[in-house]
Protein backbone atom coordinates (compact mmCIF):
# COMPACT_ATOMS: atom_id res chain seq x y z
CA UNK A 1 0.00 0.00 0.00
CA UNK A 2 1.63 3.31 -1.05
CA UNK A 3 -0.28 5.37 1.69
CA UNK A 4 0.19 4.51 5.43
CA UNK A 5 -0.45 6.60 8.40
CA UNK A 6 2.70 5.89 10.65
CA UNK A 7 5.84 7.65 9.62
CA UNK A 8 8.91 5.47 10.04
CA UNK A 9 9.79 7.74 13.00
CA UNK A 10 6.46 7.39 14.88
CA UNK A 11 6.63 3.77 14.42
CA UNK A 12 9.94 3.73 15.80
CA UNK A 13 8.89 5.02 18.80
CA UNK A 14 5.72 3.25 18.97
CA UNK A 15 7.18 -0.46 17.61
CA UNK A 16 8.63 -1.36 21.52
CA UNK A 17 4.96 -1.33 22.86
CA UNK A 18 2.96 -3.61 20.89
CA UNK A 19 2.32 -6.56 21.99
CA UNK A 20 3.06 -9.95 20.42
CA UNK A 21 6.98 -8.73 19.63
CA UNK A 22 9.41 -11.64 18.70
CA UNK A 23 11.06 -11.13 22.04
CA UNK A 24 7.72 -11.79 24.38
CA UNK A 25 6.59 -15.39 25.20
CA UNK A 26 2.77 -16.55 23.49
CA UNK A 27 1.89 -15.82 20.09
CA UNK A 28 3.80 -13.13 17.43
CA UNK A 29 2.81 -10.92 15.13
CA UNK A 30 3.62 -11.72 11.66
CA UNK A 31 3.71 -7.80 10.68
CA UNK A 32 2.73 -6.28 13.81
CA UNK A 33 3.01 -2.26 11.93
CA UNK A 34 0.66 -3.58 9.22
CA UNK A 35 -1.93 -4.53 12.19
CA UNK A 36 -1.10 -1.34 13.51
CA UNK A 37 -1.82 0.02 10.30
CA UNK A 38 -4.45 -2.06 9.42
CA UNK A 39 -6.79 -0.66 12.61
CA UNK A 40 -5.65 3.02 11.79
CA UNK A 41 -7.21 2.39 8.38
CA UNK A 42 -10.56 0.69 9.97
CA UNK A 43 -10.68 3.83 12.26
CA UNK A 44 -9.97 6.72 9.85
CA UNK A 45 -12.29 5.54 6.72
CA UNK A 46 -15.45 3.99 9.38
CA UNK A 47 -15.67 0.80 6.68
CA UNK A 48 -16.73 -2.40 7.89
CA UNK A 49 -14.05 -4.94 8.97
CA UNK A 50 -14.78 -7.10 5.79
CA UNK A 51 -13.64 -4.38 3.62
CA UNK A 52 -10.38 -4.19 5.13
CA UNK A 53 -7.22 -3.83 2.18
CA UNK A 54 -5.45 -7.46 2.08
CA UNK A 55 -2.35 -5.46 2.33
CA UNK A 56 -3.00 -5.55 5.97
CA UNK A 57 -3.70 -9.04 6.20
CA UNK A 58 -6.94 -11.22 6.60
CA UNK A 59 -9.41 -9.14 8.35
CA UNK A 60 -11.19 -11.49 10.59
CA UNK A 61 -7.62 -12.38 11.98
CA UNK A 62 -6.71 -8.26 12.01
CA UNK A 63 -9.95 -7.48 13.27
CA UNK A 64 -9.95 -10.29 16.44
CA UNK A 65 -6.52 -9.61 17.25
CA UNK A 66 -7.58 -5.46 16.95
CA UNK A 67 -10.59 -6.49 19.51
CA UNK A 68 -8.13 -8.85 21.98
CA UNK A 69 -5.94 -5.32 21.80
CA UNK A 70 -8.75 -2.64 22.52
CA UNK A 71 -10.14 -4.20 25.58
Amino acid sequence: MDRLVLSDAAWKRMAPLIIGRPDQKGSTGRDNRMFVEGGLWIVRTGSPWRDLPEVFGDWNSVFRRFSRWSI
